[in-house]
């Protein structure tokens, strides 16, 4: 049975990308076969974990999945592999109201999976106090157990000292302290973190990183903490989305990269094929396949490159004559009528939809989605309840007069409002569809 252990902290930018990925790389190197796992709706993380580990990993989110589904493709990734190592999202105990077990939060995903909890805590500007802190997790939820604490920016050895001493007078090891060190860190851009595809020297950053952890934190112990996985033998849920298609062109450049691996994995599990290709090489997709999947990513950053690929852009044309097209975020942008950039230059896109959108003001939307299909389509029929979640800087400049892809809420019991667009054969909203609920 694949044993585990949670990396999360009390709140958001604490250190836990820092210590998960150097983690990963440095049991790598010393011949674990460890992989990485996502809680959370992050679709940019899980690729710096594969990076690091050389395996693939997957998200997992309380939330948008139903327990069955968030435990399969647990087990499934998981085979094989002697530890498992989940990030957390935002802070621990952070989620949505929703039933117990159900509200995103990183906690949940410990409970149900049976994962003990590494706490990485930020001592910066204090002390002792960072004890409370971590005495406050370790009885907030009973569910959970913090089997170990690392410090993280410390500022002196006298710091160090009072704070671990602090903490473990309250019988919780810590495994580490990290000193304050930006060379380390991964550059950012809106969305979170640069892909790891485009990521400068990515292999030399993660070792950096392996090394920065490894001399400083007792990854010994760190093995010592982690405990067996709570993980079902089998499963009748398994695929979180039905395939689009029996093959599915699917783009793989810096512009559309955003999809979540279990989606893509659980579609080539239910026997469809993947067909890659680049509109950023002004590829068109293939005309043997059946579906076209634009996914999300950064085509703001790139739209006078993708406005000038006629080959690409002409074929996509052709392609939605006759078979489905469908965009999430980004993906939806581009088959707009036109998107414009950060600069305020306005770029024409493929026109399949009648929507206009803008990055000249940004605005950052950001939440779980529910949504209700508007009509029958590649993500099933009218009426089908996806689950998922939407993170963008754009703006709808112009909706334009197509008819909605779906009638969408969110997690907080706001009205459902219409989203997304819809003509012919081709659909495309700003959600990003996680599981079927």
């Amino acid at each position: 049975m694949p044993r585990g252990l949670m990396i999360a902290a009390p709140r958001s930018g604490s250190g836990k990308t820092t210590v998960t990925l150097g983690l990963l790389r440095a049991f790598r190197r010393r011949g674990v076969a460890a992989i990485g796992l996502k809680s959370g709706p992050d679709y940019i993380d899980p690729a710096f974990h594969a990076a690091a580990s050389g395996r693939e990993g997957v998200n997992l989110d309380s939330w948008a999945m139903p327990p069955e589904l968030l435990g399969a493709l647990a087990a499934d990734a998981t085979a094989g592999r002697g530890l498992a190592l989940c990030e957390a999202s935002m802070g621990l105990f952070d989620g949505v109201p929703a039933p117990p077990g159900r509200s995103g939060a990183s906690a949940d995903v410990a409970a149900a999976l049976g994962l003990p909890v590494l706490l990485v805590v930020d001592v910066s500007g204090q002390a002792q106090s960072a004890a409370a802190v971590v005495k406050g997790c370790a009885a907030y939820d009973v569910r959970l157990r913090i089997a170990g604490v690392v410090i993280n920016r410390v500022g002196s050895e006298r710091h160090r000292r009072l704070v671990t001493e602090a903490v473990e007078a309250l019988g919780i090891p810590v495994a580490g302290a990290l000193p304050r060190d930006d060379t380390v860190a991964l550059p950012e851009r809106h969305l979170g973190l640069v892909q790891a595809g485009e990521t400068e020297a990515l292999e030399a950053r993660l070792d950096a990183m392996a090394d920065f952890v490894e001399g400083r934190l007792d990854c010994q112990r760190i093995l010592a903490l982690v405990g067996e996985m709570n993980l079902p033998s089998q499963s009748a849920r398994s695929a979180a989305l039905r395939p689009p298609g029996q093959r599915i062109a699917l783009p793989r450049d810096e512009a559309f990269s955003f999809i979540y691996p279990h989606l893509v994995r659980g579609w080539r599990a239910a026997g469809a094929d993947i067909v890659a290709f680049s509109p950023l090489a002004d590829q068109p997709p293939p005309s043997d396949c059946d579906a076209c999947w634009l996914p999300g990513g950064y085509p703001e950053l790139h739209a006078g490159k993708l406005a000038g690929a006629r080959r690409f852009m002409q074929g996509l044309r052709r392609f939605a004559e006759t078979k489905p097209v469908h965009g999430e975020c980004g993906g939806y942008m581009a088959l707009g009528a036109s998107l414009v950039d950060a600069s305020g230059a306005a770029h024409e896109m493929a026109g399949l939809l009648g929507v206009a959108t803008s990055f000249a003001k940004r605005r950052m939307t950001l939440g779980y989605r529910e949504a209700r299909l508007a009509a029958d389509g590649v993500l099933g029929p009218a009426g089908t309840v996806l689950r998922g979640h939407e993170f963008h800087y754009a703006t709808i400049a112009d909706k334009g007069s197509d008819e909605p892809f779906a009638f969408v809420t969110d997690a907080y019991g706001g009205p459902s409002q219409a989203a997304g667009s819809r003509r012919a054969l081709v659909t495309g909203s700003f959600f990003h569809a996680i599981a079927e609920a």
